[in-house]
């Protein structure tokens, strides 16, 4: 993990490409995209199964180990309303039991509105953005609010590393610039979309079990 400075406040950036803000106890996540992979099956795309599960025992493995009192999605939680299917929904229940006292709040992000809502019965508490929390606005669409610092997703950002042999390497990354941050999508089946920082970006790769800076040219 890596400790930064943002908007005044200490951020810890986790591999497992999740925040932590200590000072609010809060953890979050963006772009988990549950039940995506099953919305692929029920158009005939043969892709794998347990893409769910695994975001869903991610979030477990962060839970136990930091012990937030709030979990916070930026946007994208449901992949589309293909996933309000049984396997779905029931990783869901199972999930929620094991961690029955966490605040759980997602900010709605454009595949929320049209997945809708989860069950009630996940106690969930369902806003629009921007979402205040001390000193950010935290959004699903990275697009700058005034008087906050914008925390947000929905680009699922990564950055290319070039070698020595002119081989490349695709990374997910945390990109932070002057009033809005970018989260690297949660989800274990969502594709990358390459970024485009400018000098004075802060951009940090998640490599496995590490969080690097990389630098911007100017």
């Amino acid at each position: 993990m890596l400790s930064i400075t943002l908007a005044g406040e200490q951020a810890v950036l986790l591999p497992d490409k999740a925040l932590w803000l200590p000072a609010h106890a809060s953890l979050l996540v963006a772009d988990v995209h549950l039940g995506k992979a099953a919305s692929f099956r029920r158009q005939g795309v043969p892709v794998p199964r347990g893409s769910s599960r695994a975001a869903l025992q991610g979030l477990s493995v962060l839970i136990e180990r930091l012990r937030p009192r709030r979990l916070v999605f930026l946007g994208d939680f449901l992949h589309a309303a293909q996933a309000h299917n049984p396997a779905t929904l029931q990783a869901l229940w199972s999930w929620r039991q094991q961690h029955p006292e966490l605040d759980l709040v997602l900010v709605r992000g454009n595949h929320d509105d049209r997945a809708g809502d989860p069950p009630a019965g996940l106690r969930m508490c369902c806003v629009d953005e921007p979402w205040p929390l001390g000193p950010w606005a935290l959004c699903h669409h990275p697009v700058p609010q005034p008087q906050a610092y914008v925390l947000a997703g929905h680009w699922h950002p990564c950055v290319s590393l070039q070698g020595r042999a002119h081989d490349r390497l695709r990374l997910p990354c945390f990109w932070f610039g002057a009033q809005v941050g970018v989260l690297p999508a949660f989800g274990h089946f969502t594709g990358m979309h390459p970024i485009a920082p400018v000098a004075g970006d802060q951009v940090y790769a998640v490599a496995e079990d590490l969080v690097m800076n990389v630098p911007v040219a100017a």
